[in-house]
């Protein structure tokens, strides 16, 4: 049986257990998720010491899994069974261990509860083992998490905010997606922590993020991006001189990494035409209002010739990061020739 992560979290949280789970998938957050609340709920605390185990995929093998699913419970319903980073398992996909595999799926132990964490990557879905969890009349659950694309954030922000009962603005939205991507699992530390600090019916706004994600009010990438938006050197060179002052909590290439998801982000916008759609930018994961004058500004400031050509900077910057080309050049001086370079158009030719 092939299930979605939120079906199968509201199967869970309804006490419908199946008796064997294969979690895999390159995003773990909801691999984590899952098994978390399967080792929290599927059994009463005094129930675990007996009845719930739980294996590390490098310290065993499939018999000795199969050998623990396979025991009755004690003075309990059922027994737990859980296997992290099953991706470690050294026979888990040889042919030899199919057989115990096969028999096992084909009947297993409906008392025991048997779950495979199986991290950053899927089983080959044409080979045996892969057929075998997929199948219609397979009594494993087979969910795969897949990473979200950077445009997919902001809406998956907005309704895991909604799930805890709280409210987000649309500017702390965007500013919390752009500044930690789609890592699923530091985006779900962030909003707990931004929760437990909430006053009775405030919102998640840019203001709480700003002051408890570790953003400077007026010294961060997005001041910095404003700057370069506006043109207002003055204001790029104070923020430049405080990441330089303050390497540590300002490091390059995450701020490479922004610069460059917005420059690509205009660019395909310049496909759109002069004044984009509303749809256009909701593609881009650009929802509120905010962003959306933002990038309508720097469409007139930047031409589509000219955020090509400060893409191409931004990734030399990037090699440059890593060595080449930067001669003695630190950080702190690659990002403000790169600024300079964006602010002061150099003619085609002169750099390489």
């Amino acid at each position: 049986m092939i299930l979605e992560a939120d079906a199968l979290l509201k199967q869970l949280q309804q006490r419908q257990f199946q008796p064997v789970y294969f979690l895999q998938g390159e995003e773990p957050y909801y691999i984590d998720a899952i098994a978390d609340l399967i080792e929290k709920n599927a059994l009463a605390e005094h129930e675990r010491s007996f009845n719930q185990v739980v294996l590390y995929g490098k310290d065993v093998d499939v018999v000795g899994i199969l050998g623990q699913a396979k025991r009755f419970p004690m003075m309990a319903e059922r027994s737990v069974v859980i296997v992290k980073e099953a991706q470690s398992v050294a026979d888990l996909e040889q042919e030899r261990s199919w057989p115990f595999l096969e028999a096992y799926l084909k009947n297993p132990l409906a008392s025991t509860v048997l779950v495979f964490c199986y991290k950053h990557k899927t089983l080959d879905s044409r080979k045996k083992l892969g057929k075998l969890l997929s199948g219609k009349d397979s009594p494993a659950v087979l969910m795969t998490s897949k990473k979200l694309y950077d445009n997919q954030v902001p809406q998956w922000l907005t309704a895991n905010v909604r799930s805890r009962g709280q409210q987000i603005t649309g500017q702390a939205t965007a500013m919390l997606a752009e500044y930690i991507g789609a890592d699923l699992g530091r985006l779900a530390n962030e909003v707990d922590k931004l929760v437990l600090n909430l006053k009775p019916g405030q919102p998640i706004d840019e203001e709480l993020v700003q002051q408890l994600v570790g953003i400077s009010k007026d010294y961060n990438i997005f001041e910095l991006q404003k700057a370069l938006v506006q043109r207002d050197v003055l204001k790029a060179n104070r923020i430049l001189g405080y990441f330089a002052a303050n390497p540590k909590a300002n490091p390059l290439i995450p701020n490479l990494t922004l610069l460059f998801g917005f420059f690509s982000k205009l660019l395909v916008l310049h496909q759109a035409g002069p004044n984009p759609a509303d749809g256009e930018f909701k593609k881009l994961g650009i929802m509120n209002s905010f962003a959306q004058k933002e990038y309508q500004q720097a469409l007139r400031v930047y031409p589509v010739e000219r955020v090509v050509g400060i893409i191409h900077l931004i990734r030399r910057a990037d090699a440059q990061s890593k060595g080449i080309e930067s001669g003695s050049m630190d950080d702190g001086e690659i990002l403000r020739e790169l600024v300079w370079l964006i602010l002061h158009q150099v003619p085609e030719g002169v750099l390489g």
